[in-house]
């Protein structure tokens, strides 16, 4: 193989890496969102009544930010 099929080889594994990267972040989110409590109540955008509906609204999965680092290299939240 030549230099220029390797870069392209390489190039196209970097695509496909990204797209499978996209698309796991992708149903990780749908997920978190699908088996939100927010989503199965009447109205969502009440603030709770008491606090025992307030733990309820929160013991979904929780989304981890990343750090300062890899915030500013464009790493994705969750």
């Amino acid at each position: 193989m030549n230099l220029n099929t390797t870069q392209s080889l390489v190039r196209a594994a970097r695509r496909v890496k990204s797209v499978i990267a996209e698309c796991n972040y992708a149903q990780r989110r749908l997920t978190t969102i699908m088996t939100s409590a927010d989503r199965y109540m009447d109205d969502r955008n009440k603030a709770p009544e008491d606090y025992t509906e307030f733990l309820f609204r929160t013991s979904g999965v929780l989304v981890r930010e990343p750090d300062a680092a890899h915030r500013a290299r464009g790493q994705t939240v969750g």
